[in-house]
């Protein structure tokens, strides 16, 4: 007997779990307005913002120029979000979009992200919840 997927609504999708296909590869970036490195919260006045945009690319925020970033509240102020056919495609459209996402005024977590996106263990996705904790001690400043 094949069960069906329910939404939270308690009624059937139209399709039973062994009749989805995954394709493609999907990666989600957090932006938030702290310091790269330290993790030290930087809120203040947003002067220019341009998102990332183009094909396959999603950014997911309310941030605008003229914005100012609270410091009592999370310090996420976007998503980016990319999708490719597969993993090397996928991340070769991330850098992309993290190149294009532009945050002035405050620090962002973006050179993080494009950081990690130059170690091998995170391209070949050969990494673990401490690896981050790990390579933070170790990189050279």
């Amino acid at each position: 007997m094949r069960e069906q997927i329910r939404i939270a609504e308690g009624k059937p999708l139209s399709v039973t779990q062994d009749e989805l296909e995954f394709l493609g590869h999907a990666i989600e970036c957090r932006i938030n307005a702290e310091d790269p490195f330290n993790f030290a919260p930087s809120p203040g006045l947003v002067t220019y913002y341009h998102p990332a945009g183009g094909m396959h690319v999603r950014v997911d925020s309310g941030l605008y120029a003229g914005y100012r970033i609270p410091p009592y509240y999370d310090s996420m102020i976007a998503k980016v979000i990319v999708y490719g056919r597969n993993r090397e495609g996928c991340i070769m459209r991330l850098r992309r979009a993290l190149e294009e996402m532009v945050v002035e005024g405050v620090k962002t977590n973006i050179p993080l992200h494009q950081a990690l996106l130059r170690q091998d263990d995170v391209l070949n996705g050969d990494y673990s919840i401490k690896w981050l904790e790990k390579w933070l001690e170790e990189r050279e400043v």
